[in-house]
């Protein structure tokens, strides 16, 4: 069962410098992503009161949580009631270092997954200085420090293991974790400087992946070839007068 940390306290720190700090990359990552990828239905696994999905265009989105007023669909993530092969798109923004069992996480989503459907997942770096501060914070018993954060390789290892291909990925937050915005503001300036010297050190995360299926052969379409056949049969074709 995924643990519920109560999606009030979460609130209150995204309302917080750091907090707002995090969701301006939060939302550039996944707008960015969501936007190119088509099909019919895509879901939302925890942070139900964000919507990372605004500008994917699939005719149906919907949010999955434990929350009672937020999500459209209550339920937990390890257990989703949502039919074998039927989802294309599935984001997770910090759904798995916030659960007992993040690896059921990823096989339900699999499982929902169709050939070829995408996952987009961000999480809290523990090799970053985000990672070494949750064990000096005063409050590391509160969102988001009281997480078990994840390292990169190895949720590639997870994903790897379950037949997703990864095709992409960013890191960014590279700035300490200040709680105060102006100290915020006055080191944003490692953004920049943190992706060109330490670019495996950033607060957060993003990883796209990709469904694959043991035994399943994408078909190409024939049709060019059937073209190119038939231009050469026209070719050699002698000229009648």
């Amino acid at each position: 069962m995924v643990e519920n940390h109560g999606g009030s306290h979460n609130m209150q720190w995204f309302e917080s410098p750091l907090g707002s700090y995090l969701l301006e990359h939060e939302y550039r990552y996944f707008d960015k992503v969501v936007a190119n990828i088509f099909g019919y239905n895509a879901i939302q696994i925890g942070l139900p009161q964000f919507c990372f999905l605004r500008l994917n265009r699939m005719p149906l989105q919907f949010s999955v949580g434990l929350e009672k007023t937020q999500p459209a669909l209550i339920a937990a993530a390890d257990f989703l009631p949502i039919k074998s092969n039927s989802i294309d798109l599935a984001i997770m923004p910090h759904t798995l270092e916030f659960s007992n069992n993040p690896h059921q996480i990823l096989r339900e989503v699999y499982r929902v997954l169709i050939p070829q459907g995408h996952i987009v997942i961000s999480g809290f770096n523990p090799l970053s200085l985000w990672g070494i501060s949750r064990y000096l914070k005063a409050n590391r018993a509160e969102y988001p420090w009281n997480g078990n954060f994840i390292a990169l390789l190895r949720l590639k290892d997870w994903l790897k293991l379950l037949d997703f291909e990864t095709m992409g990925g960013q890191l960014c937050c590279y700035a300490p974790p200040f709680e105060q915005e102006k100290w915020c503001q006055r080191f944003r300036f490692m953004e920049a400087a943190g992706d060109r010297w330490w670019p495996i050190g950033g607060g957060v995360y993003f990883l796209h992946a990709i469904k694959h299926m043991h035994g399943m052969r994408v078909i190409k379409p024939g049709w060019k070839k059937n073209i190119d056949s038939k231009k050469r049969i026209v070719s050699v074709a002698p000229k009648l007068n």
